[in-house]
């Protein structure tokens, strides 16, 4: 392993799935499923309907946990999936050092590492968004570094930024939550100046907006790449902005995330060693065993914190522990399992 930049390439020919292949479906698939939850977000506003906390908690967990946990292992199974032992070592003791790194920093600096934690939601979902333009969609509009990092922050920023201007009490109230686990004395930096941090977001955000489509439609003009991006940027932020915060980050890691991802992997599945007969037992296996050791994780951070559930009830602080859980998991899932893997890593694009 050695550490690259993987946001300074440019995939520069532009790609486009066959249209009835699996991966188109599953493109589809998870447009329309952001797009019905958005318009039903949209007409609830407009009734003036809300959904109650413990109906949002609840689908928060079903996605999170049930359609989505699985996902993470699986990455990493395909990942090394026909790689040698020696990276395939080296590869987890990197993973556990970085996982060990991140709690500790959290026992040591829990508001700073909450905001590392967040900005790891923001890359894990607009990195591997963009991987996923590269593979399916085209990126003949992003032709430089710095159009690749906005469309970076557009994307993996519509989860964790625009929740924050539309949904701030549900925001500051998780936040606080997740961070008393660790111990840490409400009221957070966020609670106390909201205002400015949310005009300093909105501003930087919407800069970072218009940047990134108007510098698209400069490179290219019109192209199909171009008005897929806007397409599905606009579906992104309508959908963070009307589904209620918990549902909708909930949901979008099942039907967004993972969806496209396994549609990027399916669609680059020809450039990979051809699986033997053994593959679909041992894809199973390792996924159970995946699933066994996160659980042990869990279990394992569960009793290390000193206030698991943060001070809230049951279900919030549940949401709250598994939250924080996978946002651990994540930091060393981007930066060893993508960032320093030359040769293919968990967003692997030939």
């Amino acid at each position: 392993m050695s550490a690259v930049s993987t946001v300074s390439s440019v995939t520069s020919p532009t790609r486009q799935a066959p249209a009835h292949s699996p991966a188109t479906w599953a493109m589809w698939a998870s447009r329309f499923t952001l797009g019905a939850l958005a318009l039903g977000g949209i007409v609830i506003a407009l009734l003036d309907v809300s959904l109650s906390m413990t109906a949002q908690m609840i689908g928060y967990l079903i996605g999170m946990v049930a359609l989505n946990l699985p996902h993470g292992g699986y990455e990493h199974f395909e990942n090394l999936r026909n790689r040698r032992v020696s990276f395939s070592l080296r590869y987890i003791v990197l993973y556990l050092v970085l996982l060990g790194g991140f709690v500790g920093l959290f026992f040591v600096a829990p508001v700073p590492a909450l905001a590392l934690a967040f900005s790891t939601a923001v890359v894990k979902g607009g990195h591997g968004g963009l991987k996923v333009m590269d593979a399916l969609c085209g990126t003949d509009h992003l032709t430089t570094p710095w159009q690749r990092g906005l469309a970076i922050v557009v994307r993996g920023g519509a989860i964790m930024l625009v929740p924050l201007l539309a949904w701030p009490g549900v925001y500051i109230s998780f936040s606080t939550y997740m961070a008393q686990i660790f111990g840490a004395q409400p009221p957070l930096p966020l609670a106390t100046h909201l205002p400015e941090i949310q005009a300093t977001v909105g501003t930087v955000y919407g800069l970072a907006l218009v940047g990134h489509l108007g510098g698209g439609l400069y490179m290219s003009g019109l192209s199909v790449s171009w008005l897929t991006d806007l397409a599905e940027t606009i579906l992104l932020v309508t959908y963070f902005t009307f589904v209620p915060m918990m549902l909708a980050v909930g949901l979008y890691f099942p039907l967004w995330y993972s969806l496209r991802q396994t549609a990027r992997a399916t669609a680059t599945a020809d450039a990979e060693p051809a699986p033997d007969r053994l593959s679909l037992p041992l894809t199973w296996a390792a996924m159970v065993l995946g699933a066994l050791v996160t659980f042990s994780l869990m279990a394992a951070f569960y009793l290390l914190v000193p206030n698991p559930l943060g001070n809230a009830g049951l279900l919030a602080g549940s949401v709250a522990f598994y939250t924080i859980f996978v946002c651990l998991l994540a930091l060393p899932h981007i930066i060893v399992g993508d960032w320093l893997d030359r040769d293919r890593g968990i967003w692997y694009v030939p």
